[in-house]
This record gives structure tokens, C-alpha cells and sequence, in this order.
């Protein structure tokens, strides 16, 4: 039956009303749920979630490692033994006679330990243990703890707290408290705070004041505790209190950072650097030491400047004295009796031990804090006997099967390449540069003024020499190994700064943060953006000689360049390409690969690049990922890419995939690659392996 038009008429408002009523409904959901979500966002704030798990051997694919420098960085002692830690592991040594201390075991990192340098060492009970444990920092593994089994040998197992934030595992400093909480200092996030699996497995930030700057330093006082940073002086944290002290012009105006640190208080007063690299408390007393020298501070306010002009590396104090490594002084003393007070001078350093000058990282005291006192030295371990001399102590070092004689000058890799004679040339980050004869041991070092810091090492094949391209300047070694000319910018390159060099036909083309510049038997020549290079800051080349063509990877994507002539510029707007910042390119090489190359990235991975111009993922690769600068290798079977924080990166000819590989490297930090007779050497900041190519398989 029909309704009446007054029925329907009637109903209209109760049906306005109802959808009103579900529109307002809906909208309070969406809300609630924002809310909800933003409640969520706001309880993640200052906390940073980790995992906890148990660490044993790692299974190594075959590495083997090319001896580098053992570098120590800190010490403790922990159940009767000296326990040392550095970049490339953990050592044990017997401890009841230090003076004739000899290595009883060592835990080598990418082997025993996560694959990132180990930095400093302290002893403490966190909440929850039955025992004090020992505690490690690492430059990007989070915090490592062992728990010794009491055997001769310093046996133990460890464990790792490691975040999931990256910026959470690069921790530079520790604190045990009594309570049972750990302060974790970090390069980038400040203070954090790990209270404990009871409490939750993250780790959160300590005080909203005590974030978002480099943290060098902690150290506990009778009071509270204090914070030394890179950049921002110090900090007193004070029954929940901060009292900053920086440096006079250590902050700028409207520095909201420097703002939110301070407090509640700002001392006023400054160091005599912001930058503080060591802080040592006795009593009521507390030294912060500086580049500048070491602020003496007495129940919490500054009291005088000891050592002025000296650069503070570490610091030991006692009633009388205090004991300073000092970086361009060596060991030095400094009485602490009124009437040997130095004020603003640096009158009364006692002279350096029988001339060594070398830095000191760290004091503690042996025989379980009541013995000599020790120093912990990047080279090795000294002992102060009671005549005041420093003497080296005696690990047997060479007893570790997997420490060897030096070889390597450095273990900060920048760069790999074998010349002709099959010789390895190993380029260091700050370090010049060796040429190693595989087996024999022999090393061969150069190092000047310009050749320093080392970016590229290219073989001309033509000549069979060798193209060194460095921040100074391009230096040219003769096939012997011999440095013949050195290339500046005023002989002809657009800038001396040099990312990379390539060889094509006759002429070589150089890459620089100013452009590129082609040098040949007729001179050099040089173009840039203004001739239409997508970018003039170049990292990498490519190159296909039998059509002349050379890949430029800049900052702002890549440009095709041919008889020194752009034809074509491919960014992220026009070609597929998911990230302008090119750091890589090599050529796939053969028939079937239809002229492409691989290109690495400095944040979206590996792609590849086709002959039309156009970019596709390679899955597993092309993902949130840097590849190192000219940290690519192609091989008759694979594809090689070094990668910051992520390792090694193998492609598979055969199956065409790509792997990740991380156990048995040094660090995850992978600079260089290089291959020769069927051997892959892998170069990374912490140290150089090498592994038979079928291995990798």
C-alpha cells in the first residue's frame, strides 16, 4: 500500500537527526582513534625498544684476516684478570702479576662478537643479576655484557643489548649505577637509561634536559653523576637537577638545544674547552679534562685550571696528584698540593717517562684497584713501577692464533686495488697508503702532505701504473710502485680534492667535487654544470671504453657522458632512479647483459640501469641501504657492494640473487673491495679480510 506524503514527510527530520547523529559518531571514532594512536606516539617517546640475546660463535665463511695494528681503547679489571677491550676485540690477560701479564684468551669481533669496534669497559651489577658482570660499549651493536665462569682462562658467555634504533646501538660511554641501572651514553641521542629486563627490555632516555648531543664521557660522584659531551661542556646531574658548564661562547643565541640542557641552572662559569675527553672524580673532587686543559672542581663548583694548553685525553686522581695522557705531551703529572697550585699555567707537569709521548686512553689501578697503575694505550699496555717510570707490560700477543705480526699500517681501510705485479694496494682513511706483497709480509708506506687521506686506488691498464686519488690531489705511482707526479689544481684539474678516476682509451678522466676533468697527451680539460652535468659534485665513474662512454654518479643523479659531451642526465624524476645521490657504478659486463650496469646509492641501494636509460629495483638490494663510495667490484661471478652499517653484498651471476654477508668481518662497515687469483679482499674501518671467491657461494 502507498504510503501519505506526510508519513514521509514526518520521517525526514528523524532520518536527518540519525545520520547527523552516525556522521558525528563516525568522526568521534576517527578521533578516538588518533587520539589513541598520538597517546601511543607520545608513550614511544624517549624509548627505545631492544633485544636481549645470547651470543655464541659465529659461524665465518671463511674470512681470514690481513693483520692491522691491535688497538686498545679501555680496561677493567673484572674476577682476578685484566680485561681490555678495542676495535678489533676482547683480551684477557692474567692479572695477579701484571707486570708479567700474558694473554690467556681473546674474543675477536665478526667471530666471537658482533661485527663493531668495542669501546669502553666498566664492571657493575644490573638489576636483576646475581653478580657484577662486565659491560662493554660498541660503536653500533649496543651494549655487550659478559659474565665471567670464573675459569683460569677468563671463559664467559655474552649477551647483547641491542636497539633497534641505530642511532640507540652507537654508544661512546657507560655508568653503573648502585641502583642497578645503567647509564648508556650515545653519540647522537645523549643520555639513556637501561633499568633492567624487569623493567620493560628498552631503553629510554634518562632526562628530556640530557638529549640530542654527543656524549664522551660519564662519571658517578658522591652526589650524582657527571656527563662530559663533544661540543656542550659538562653536565652535574644533582638530585634531578643539571647544572651545565660549557665554554665561554660554547653557545649561541637562540640555541634551543643548549637551552633545553641547561635546566635549571647554568653555571656561567666555563671550561676551558666545550669539548671534554676525560673525567676523573676523587672525593669531593672532580677533574673534567679538555683539548685545553683540565677544570678542577671542588664539591661541585669550578675551583682552577690545571695544565693549561694541554691536550686532555685521560685523566687519574688521588690525594696528591693527578695523572694526565695527555696527545701531544704524552703521560704527564700534575701536583694537586696548595702549594704547588698551577692556576690558569701549566708549571709543575712532571716530564714525560723516559721520552714516550704516546697517548694514553685510559688509567686504572691493577691488582684489583689497590696495585701499580696502569695505562691502556692504543699500541699496548704500560705499568708505572714505584721509581715513577712508565714500563711496557709483556702480553704475549703473538700467543692469540688469530693476532699476527703487523702488517697493515692502519685498520681504517678507504680503498683496495692490485696493480699489475699482483701486489695489494691498501689506501687508509687518514693514513697514507701501503703496498702489500701478498705472503711475504712485506709492507711498503707512503704517506705525505697530499698523500693522506686516501678515496680511490685505479690501475691505468695501458700503462700498468697506478692512479692514487686523494682529498690533496692525484698522485701517479710508476709500475714499481714509485710516486712519479702529483696533480693539483694548478696543473690543470677543476678542484685538488679527488673522489675517483677512470680510464678511457687514451685519456683519463678525473672526478671531483667541483666537476670532471679529462686529462690526455693534449692537456686537461674540464666541464661542469654549466656545460650540463647534472651535478658538479661527482663520487663515481663508469666507464665503456669501446664506445667511449663514461657513467658520471653525482650527488644530484648521473650523467651520460660521451667524447666529453652530456647527451643524457637521469634523475629520480625522470628515470626510475630512487635516490639522486650515486656513490658506485659498476658494468655488468658480458653479452646478456645488454650494456647495463649496477649503480649503488647512498640511501635506496643497488639498481640497475639499463642501456635506454631506464632504472629498475634488484630485489633485496634496493631498499633502505648506502653503498660506500666506490665500495663496488664485479667479478666473473658476482657482484660485490660494501654498505655503511649493513656489510657485504654479493650477487649471484648464477642465480642471480643478492645475499647479505656479516659474520666474519671486522665491522659491518664496508669501505673497499678487491679481487685477484680467485681471492676477495674485503676492506672495512675496522680492519681488511680476505676469503676464497667459491666461498661466498
Amino acid at each position: 500500500m502507498r504510503k501519505p506524503k506526510w508519513l514521509l514527510l514526518a520521517a525526514l527530520p528523524a532520518v536527518f537527526v540519525l545520520g547527523v547523529a552516525a556522521f558525528v559518531f563516525s568522526v568521534w571514532i576517527k578521533a578516538q582513534h588518533s587520539l589513541d594512536r598520538a597517546a601511543a606516539t607520545v608513550a614511544r617517546e624517549g624509548r627505545f625498544p631492544l633485544e636481549i640475546k645470547t651470543l655464541g660463535r659465529m659461524e665465518n665463511p671463511g674470512f681470514e684476516a690481513i693483520a692491522s695494528p691491535v688497538a686498545y681503547t679501555s680496561g677493567a679489571l673484572y674476577q682476578g684478570k685484566l680485561y681490555v677491550s678495542g676495535p678489533s676485540g676482547l683480551f684477557v690477560y692474567g692479572a695477579s702479576e701484571v707486570s708479567g701479564a700474558t694473554l690467556l684468551k681473546s674474543y675477536r669481533v665478526g667471530l666471537d662478537l658482533p661485527a663493531a669496534p668495542l669501546g669502553q669497559t666498566v664492571v657493575g651489577r644490573l638489576r636483576g643479576a646475581s653478580a657484577p658482570e662486565l659491560i662493554i660499549a660498541t660503536s653500533g651493536a649496543g651494549v655487550l655484557v659478559f659474565s665471567g665462569s670464573g675459569s683460569p682462562d677468563g671463559s664467559g658467555s655474552f649477551r647483547q643489548l641491542l636497539p633497534q634504533d641505530a642511532d640507540a646501538r652507537d654508544v661512546t660511554a657507560l655508568l653503573p649505577l648502585p641502583t642497578g641501572e645503567l647509564l648508556v651514553g650515545t653519540r647522537k641521542l645523549g643520555l639513556l637509561v637501561y633499568r633492567g629486563q624487569s623493567k620493560g627490555n628498552e631503553l629510554e632516555t634518562f632526562a628530556s634536559r640530557l638529549t640530542g648531543f654527543a656524549v664522551t664521557a660519564l662519571a658517578g660522584d658522591p652526589t650524582g653523576f657527571w656527563v662530559g659531551t663533544r661540543d656542550r661542556g659538562v653536565l652535574h646531574w644533582r638530585a634531578g637537577q643539571v647544572e651545565n658548564f660549557g665554554s665561554s661562547g660554547s653557545f649561541g643565541p637562540g640555541d634551543g638545544a643548549a637551552a633545553a640542557m641547561r635546566g635549571t641552572a647554568d653555571s656561567g662559569q666555563g671550561l676551558p674547552d666545550p669539548q671534554v675527553d676525560a673525567i676523573a672524580v676523587h672525593g669531593d673532587k672532580v677533574f673534567v679534562g679538555t683539548p685545553l686543559g683540565v677544570e678542577e672542581f671542588d664539591h661541585g663548583r669550578p675551583a682552577r685550571v690545571l695544565a693549561k694548553s694541554s691536550f686532555v685525553n685521560a685523566l687519574y686522581a688521588d690525594d696528591k696528584d693527578l695523572v694526565i695522557g695527555s696527545m701531544d705531551e704524552g703521560i704527564r703529572r700534575v701536583s694537586l698540593e696548595v702549594s704547588r697550585r698551577l692556576g690558569a699555567s701549566s708549571a709543575g707537569l712532571s716530564g714525560a717517562a723516559e721520552g714516550d709521548v704516546r697517548t694514553a686512553e685510559q688509567f686504572l689501578r691493577g691488582g684489583d684497584g689497590n696495585g701499580e697503575l696502569l695505562a691502556v694505550m692504543r699500541d699496548g699496555l704500560q705499568e708505572q713501577r714505584g721509581s715513577g717510570l712508565w714500563t711496557p707490560l709483556i702480553p704475549v700477543i703473538s700467543d692469540a692464533p688469530a693476532i699476527q705480526e703487523k702488517t697493515l699500517t692502519d685498520g681504517n681501510i678507504s680503498a683496495l686495488a692490485f696493480g699489475s705485479d699482483g701486489r695489494l694496494w691498501v689506501g687508509f682513511f687518514d693514513r697514507g697508503l701501503d703496498i702489500l706483497t701478498p705472503g711475504s709480509g712485506w709492507t711498503e708506506h707512503h704517506e705525505d702532505d697530499h698523500l693522506f687521506c686516501i678515496n680511490r686506488i685505479v690501475p691505468d691498464p695501458t700503462r700498468k701504473t697506478m692512479a692514487v686519488a686523494t682529498a690533496n690531489g692525484l698522485e701517479l705511482f710508476d709500475e714499481r710502485g714509485k710516486p712519479r707526479q702529483l696533480l693539483l689544481r694548478r696543473d690543470g684539474l677543476i678542484a685538488d680534492h679527488v673522489n675517483d678516476v677512470a680510464f678511457n682509451g687514451e685519456s683519463m678522466v678525473v672526478a671531483t667535487p667541483a666537476g670532471l676533468t679529462f686529462v690526455d697527451a693534449n692537456g686537461a680539460r674540464s666541464i661542469y654544470a654549466f656545460q650540463g652535468l647534472v651535478n658538479n659534485h661527482v663520487y663515481a665513474l663508469g666507464v665503456q671504453s669501446a664506445k667511449g662512454q663514461v657513467l658520471v654518479g653525482t650527488l644530484g643523479g648521473i650523467s651520460e657522458v660521451v667524447k666529453e659531451s652530456v647527451t643524457r642526465n637521469l634523475t629520480v624524476s625522470n628515470s626510475g632512479l630512487k635516490h639522486n645521490w650515486v656513490t658506485a657504478i659498476v658494468t655488468l659486463d658480458g653479452s646478456d647483459a645488454k650494456d647495463a650496469w649496477l649503480v649503488g646509492t647512498y640511501g635506496a641501494g643497488v639498481m640497475r640501469l639499463d642501456a635506454d636509460g631506464r632504472f629498475t629495483a634488484m630485489e633485496g638490494a634496493t631498499r633502505d641501504m648506502v653503498v660506500n663510495p666506490n665500495a663496488m667490484l664485479s667479478t666473473d661471478a658476482h657482484i660485490f657492494a660494501g654498505t655503511l652499517g649493513k656489510g657485504l653484498w654479493v650477487w649471484s651471476r648464477a642465480t642471480g640473487r643478492w645475499r647479505q654477508v656479516t659474520a666474519g668481518l671486522p665491522s659491518e662497515n664496508v669501505t673497499a673491495v678487491a679481487e685477484h687469483s680467485g681471492e676477495v679482499y674485503v676492506g672495512t674501518d675496522n680492519g681488511l679480510v680476505r676469503i676464497a671467491e667459491r666461498l661466498l657461494d
